[in-house]
């Protein structure tokens, strides 16, 4: 039978041109961990098939990191699951996902989720449709945005602006 021919290569620093042995799968594997473990080699070391492109660990562990984008639709999955279980404000959205309130309030209003509430007021950034500001009340609105309520509420009559922010009445579903 074909035994898998493989390299033995320095982890830290991987160069697949200058092995330091080739052979069989096995006993590549015993000679490596022999070699390790008397001293031999003092660093770690891989066992890699011939023609493999190797990256050294760092750019290999920089691949693994979190995606955020994942980890946001995983949290917004959370939410709808718990919506469709019946809870539909805030505070029981929370309570039943486990991320905090700042988190779940930005989620339901990012991606509009229909609240068991009164009407709230919104206000989406210009230039980052990602940067939402939400109040209960156009007062509250106002203060966060740093702007009159009266030219909020005259705002969202006409889908206007008022300090980079598109103003707009969310209402009661």
């Amino acid at each position: 039978m074909n035994e898998t021919q493989v390299l033995v290569i320095n982890a830290d620093l991987p160069d697949i041109d200058h092995p330091l042995a080739i052979g069989p799968e096995p006993e590549m594997f015993k000679l490596a961990q022999h070699n390790y473990k008397s001293g031999e080699w003092p660093f770690p070391v891989r066992l890699v098939k011939p023609g493999t492109k190797v990256r050294s660990d760092k750019a290999y562990l920089a691949s693994m990191l979190p995606d955020p984008q994942a980890e946001e639709r995983e949290q917004i999955r959370d939410i709808r699951r718990a919506h469709r279980a019946g809870k539909y404000t805030i505070r029981a959205l929370t309570d039943e996902t486990g991320y905090i309130t700042k988190r779940v309030s930005y989620l339901v209003h990012k991606y509009s989720l229909p609240l068991l509430r009164n009407e709230y007021w919104r206000a989406e950034k210009y230039d980052n449709p990602n940067e939402i500001i939400t109040g209960q009340t156009v007062e509250l609105l106002g203060e966060k945005l740093g702007a009159p309520a009266r030219s909020i509420r005259q705002a969202s009559y006409s889908n206007g602006i008022v300090c980079g922010y598109y103003i707009s009445r969310v209402p009661k579903v």
